[in-house]
């Protein structure tokens, strides 16, 4: 590698390097976005809901957006379209179609940490667990074919899936509003997972990154979008705390909290993307992404447990976690025997 290229320009960062920086956005992200809907920061006089925080998260997360894509220099591969005269980056239906469902996984995904009375570990089995049953779908419906490693780590992490019932304090409030925050979370991944398959699993970076950016100029601006028409015209309890997100929580202590939120959120949606565009079977690339968030959100209950003395995961979330190392390890498996091969 040239000293004047990086990573992200040559297209052959592993997805295990990915996966990690996946890992050290998500940890901080779902701690921080748990302690701020639970009002357990220093400072707060009541706890902040999820509607309430999406305005300010989700604009942090733009500008982040935006000085990304500046900074790798990838608005190129986006389709070019001339307006009044001036070539400008935009999507394909399709790649907007895909970033409307990545639109709804974002806002989706903050709401899931500030359910009262539910566990960031439960959610993670819950959400990731889901995920993990429509890879082999769509890899079906896509005709790829799915390698038996990737096999055994699904049922690996289905496993996880199902240690997760067992932990009934975990979810114990588990609402209708929580039951369609999935729902919607789900069916955003599995719309988007067959657009990928069609669209950006290639062996050519140029197309990836074509998908990556214009998927990605599209799904954060829509929720901030769609944010600001319900904030003026939305009417219930959720609708005035979108409102109050624009307002008056700019008065709260817990501002640059949310900022940062929004940024790892922003981070996690970078380098999770970038795992699930592997050009490999979305039954591969799909354990290694949910692996790496449901490690993280573990890492998040124990941080919570020290430094604010929060309870730890349960037993049946620890084993949930357990067989997620496992199908870590089964994944890797491929790699390691072709490294070994090379250096005989």
């Amino acid at each position: 590698m040239n000293a004047s290229q990086t990573p992200w320009s040559t297209g052959l960062t592993s997805i295990w390097v990915f996966a990690a920086g996946y890992f050290a956005c998500y940890l901080p992200y779902s701690a921080l976005t748990k302690s701020v809907s639970s009002g357990w920061i220093a400072g707060m006089d009541r706890p902040v809901s999820g509607f309430e925080l999406l305005p300010v998260t989700t604009a942090a997360s733009l500008l982040a957006m935006l000085v990304f894509l500046t900074s790798v220099g990838w608005w190129k591969f986006a389709t070019q379209r001339t307006v009044f005269g001036l070539k400008l980056p935009s999507p394909t239906r399709w790649t907007f179609l895909s970033g409307i469902c990545t639109a709804t996984i974002i806002a989706t995904t903050t709401l899931a940490y500030t359910f009262k009375g539910v566990s960031i570990v439960f959610m993670m089995l819950l959400m990731r667990g889901g995920v993990l049953v429509i890879a082999p779908i769509v890899d079906f419906i896509s005709k790829r074919r799915v390698r038996w490693f990737s096999w055994l780590a699904l049922a690996l992490s289905l496993g996880a899936l199902v240690s997760a019932t067992f932990a009934k304090k975990s979810g114990a409030n588990l609402t209708l509003v929580a039951l369609v925050d999935v729902a919607a979370y789900l069916t955003g991944y599995f719309i988007r997972f067959r657009f990928m398959s069609r669209l950006a699993k290639s062996d050519d970076p140029a197309v990836t990154k074509k998908y990556f950016v214009e998927e990605q100029m599209v799904a954060t601006p829509f929720v901030v979008i769609t944010l600001v028409i319900l904030a003026l015209v939305g009417e219930g309890d959720q609708m005035e705390a979108v409102r109050r997100g624009f307002t008056s929580f700019f008065d709260s202590a817990v501002v640059p909290h949310a900022i940062a939120i929004g940024l790892l959120s922003q981070g996690t949606g970078v380098f999770g993307t970038l795992v699930f565009l592997d050009r490999r079977e979305n039954s591969f690339s799909v354990p290694v992404n949910r692996a790496s968030s449901i490690l993280a959100g573990v890492g998040a209950t124990y941080a919570l447990h020290l430094f604010l003395d929060k309870r730890v995961p349960s037993a049946p979330e620890l084993v949930g976690a357990g067989l997620v190392i496992g199908a870590i390890l089964v994944l890797s498996l491929p790699s390691m025997f072709r490294g070994a091969g090379r250096a005989a």
